[in-house]
């Protein structure tokens, strides 16, 4: 039997320092063709499934950016790989497809599903359960995981069998925060959802509404947007208007209260309103057909934990759910520059590897096996 690569369950998010530039199109060139033909090699040897757990762990994620050669601790590491794996996979091939990407592309992810479901034969039903999944990924992790980091990057990696992994990034302060998903043993979108987060730099101040040390005030939510909306709006205009770190500061034992000296009296906006009726108007069952409410945001999401702690002293989780840090090379020449020679020949070793699969030469995988030895 052959050893599988083990996803552990690590809950955390990556940071990178958002830098300038284009990725140079030889490089672009290359990392299609080497992670295109990893990419294979993972489906031959263990499967579909196994190449979607590999990218929803962080660290893998990591390694194949710098073993592609992209710049090492620069957020582009995410979506420049993202977007050559996603020229470089063959749906017809592999039955694996990557959708979205970033800015304008995360928005096409759905229309990108919908065109999958001929080519890898998905039922109507499975292909909205998957735009589904798609969407709210994205809405939890800018909504209910409030770290202040703005999503921009929405990559939705999708089998033929139905299985799913995610792995999109976020801006904040010139760093970016790379967020990893996975559909296998799931059993909530909203509650410690995530397949690895990992980071090197922890927020004072993070709504964690996915944490289970949240569990009491995500009923708590539900609880208050069941009654009439009408009640619940003079609680929630204060805490709407204000961002977490205007309010508190944060200390290893204590949350610090800080008021504001003169503050403008404002109104609620227009969406937080028609959101909190359609909620009161659909009674969700739970916090995840709360959250799953369009036009429910950041901020009401923010609002209603607030008032939880306040009415029913449900406090949510305020803790970070970055945990580790890592360093690897590439790009910039750090650690050095990218060795075109040693690339090529890679690639080609790789490549061949592959076409000797397919002709039924399973023992040509010893090259791969021993690539260590041309590389030392």
């Amino acid at each position: 039997m052959k050893d599988k690569f083990i996803l552990m369950k690590r809950v955390g998010v990556a940071e990178l320092p958002l830098h300038g530039g284009r990725c140079p199109p030889w490089l672009f060139s290359h990392m299609k063709r080497l992670g295109g033909a990893i990419s294979e090699i993972i489906v031959q040897e263990y499967g579909r499934q196994e190449l979607l757990r590999r990218l929803a762990d962080p660290f893998f994620f990591q390694a194949l950016g710098c073993v592609l050669g992209y710049d090492w601790h620069s957020s582009g590491l995410t979506t420049v790989t993202m977007g050559a794996l996603k020229e470089a996979i063959e749906p017809e091939e592999l039955g694996i497809s990557v959708c979205g990407g970033k800015g304008r592309a995360s928005k096409r992810t759905p229309s990108e599903i919908q065109k999958l479901a001929d080519v890898f034969s998905i039922s109507s039903k499975k292909v909205e359960d998957l735009k589904y999944a798609s969407r709210m990924a994205a809405k939890v992790d800018n909504a209910c995981v409030q770290d202040g980091y703005q999503l921009y990057h929405h990559a939705f990696v999708l089998s033929e069998d139905g299985d799913w992994a995610v792995i999109q990034q976020g801006m904040h302060d010139r760093l970016a925060r790379r967020y990893h998903w996975l559909s296998e043993g799931i059993r909530s979108f909203v509650e410690e959802p995530h397949s690895g987060i990992i980071g090197d730099r922890r927020e004072e101040v993070v709504l964690d509404m996915t944490a289970r040390e949240s569990e009491e005030t995500r009923k708590a939510s539900v609880d208050l947007v069941r009654d009439n909306p009408k009640r619940l709006l003079p609680y929630v205009r204060e805490a709407e208007q204000r961002s977490l770190d205007e309010y508190f500061k944060r200390s290893p034992q204590v949350l610090k209260l800080v008021m504001p000296t003169s503050h403008a009296i404002t109104k609620l906006t227009k969406q937080t309103v028609a959101a909190l009726q359609r909620a009161y108007e659909l009674q969700p069952k739970d916090y995840e057909e709360l959250v799953a409410i369009r036009g429910l945001g950041p901020k009401a999401v923010r609002a209603l934990a607030l008032v939880s702690d306040l009415i029913y002293g449900k406090p949510p989780s305020w803790r970070d759910p970055a945990k580790f840090s890592f360093a690897h090379g590439g790009k910039d020449a750090i650690p050095y520059p990218v060795d075109r020679k040693t690339y090529q020949k890679t690639i080609e070793i790789l490549e061949g590897t592959i076409q000797a699969i397919k002709v039924g030469q399973k023992e040509k995988l010893s090259a791969v096996r021993r690539l260590h030895e041309f590389l030392g």
